[in-house]
């Protein structure tokens, strides 16, 4: 019914759009939101005249045949990679196969990325993925697992069930999964309390968990890991409780030490994420760099995004949507004056720095200080589905 596509308009034209067009009725289909953003979205629809709907699990999730645990968050950068890693680990080191399906990231051509299956480095290169898309699968592929991805779920789920005996929901932002779980898992970020009771779907996913994990606890407050708990314990009485660090590392820390520091960030997390830095930074500081800040340095769409989220810190997003965007980013990481370059970032770019500065990949792991531990939690969901894989 539409020979030249659906037309993509920018939101800001919404209510004149529900005007003109007769709009009955206006679907939220993204994720992402503080609360009142959300209300601030449903006033400006039904002021305009058309009702106003949100899909939720019944419209939305697939179910699917293998046993599945999914890994949510209340908001993007919570540190959602280093729990599903971890979850991983230790389904594998029971013997069971696990096969990852990460929520869609649709940049490209999505007649070409019905169904995505990425085992090695090469499948990532030839796929000509963006910085952001290697950020989700490339940390799989490195652990030697296969990632599904892709934007035709029913197919990705059939896919994956053929592979796994078990499927790992890997969330993206703070949405909800699109795959029903037996069990879920949902992410906080200690050193940004408030954002369980106050971000959609992140709420959401807190009432929904079976298993609450806050992350980042070394890097926190106690009064915000403590404030935290209690709002979680209220929101959901039934779902476990555990704290985490998040712990940062670096191959060579002695290059650090005394030397300038690009940092270079995960763009989600430091972009729409909210956060101001991430794993990128807390390293630099951890072994006595001394982080310049790149503003003055920064290219075309690099500028934009900083003018866009004043909330950044002195770090540099990995903006990689487009070959204009990695541009002005390779651009500015060569044109600052840093000895040494920090990637925070989980994919690896250290092909854009030209001129023969040292790069320092972050790592970041997940250790558990309180609370069930990633084994009790798969211990559970294994019990719940009856799958064998005990310790």
């Amino acid at each position: 019914m539409y020979p030249e596509g659906i037309p993509i308009l920018p939101e800001e034209v919404l209510p004149e759009v529900v005007v003109e067009e007769g709009v009955d009725v206006v679907v939220l289909s993204y994720s992402d939101l503080m609360n009142a953003e959300l209300g601030d979205k449903v006033n400006r629809v039904i002021s305009s005249g058309a009702s106003f709907m949100v899909l939720g699990p019944r419209d939305t999730m697939l179910v699917p045949s293998r046993p599945t645990i999914a890994v949510t968050a209340v908001k993007t950068g919570a540190g959602k990679s280093t729990v599903s890693r971890a979850v991983v680990r230790e389904l594998v080191s029971r013997g069971i196969r696990v096969a990852p399906v990460r929520h869609p990231m649709a940049y490209g051509d999505l007649s070409r990325m019905a169904v995505q299956r990425f085992a090695t480095v090469g499948d990532l290169e030839r796929a000509g993925l963006t910085i952001e898309e290697r950020e989700e699968y490339e940390q799989y592929v490195r652990m030697g697992i296969p990632v599904f991805a892709g934007v035709d779920y029913s197919r990705i789920l059939a896919a994956a069930e053929l592979e796994g005996q078990v499927i790992l929901w890997d969330g993206g932002n703070n949405d909800f999964p699109f795959i029903h779980p037996n069990y879920m898992i949902t992410v906080a970020d200690a050193m940004r309390p408030g954002l369980e009771l106050s971000t959609f779907p992140g709420e959401s996913n807190v009432l929904a968990a079976d298993a609450v994990v806050i992350n980042k606890a070394d890097q926190a407050q106690p009064d915000s890991v403590r404030a935290i708990v209690e709002d979680v314990r209220r929101l959901n009485p039934r779902a476990s409780v555990s704290i985490a660090e998040s712990s940062v590392e670096v191959d060579d820390p002695d290059s650090l030490r005394g030397r300038r520091a690009l940092v270079v960030e995960d763009a989600p997390t430091v972009t729409h994420g909210g956060a101001p830095y991430g794993a990128g930074y807390v390293a630099a500081i951890k072994y006595g760099a001394t982080v310049i800040d790149p503003r003055p340095y920064a290219r075309g769409s690099i500028a934009e995004a900083y003018r866009r989220y004043p909330h950044m810190g002195p770090v540099l997003p990995s903006m990689g949507y487009s070959e204009d965007q990695r541009r002005d980013l390779a651009e500015t990481i060569n044109s600052a004056p840093a000895e040494v370059v920090v990637l925070g970032t989980p994919a690896d770019i250290s092909g854009i720095v030209k001129d023969g500065r040292r790069v320092l990949r972050v790592r970041y792991e997940l250790r558990m200080v309180e609370g069930p531990t990633i084994g009790d939690l798969v211990d559970e969901f294994l019990k719940r589905t009856g799958l064998s894989g005990g310790r």
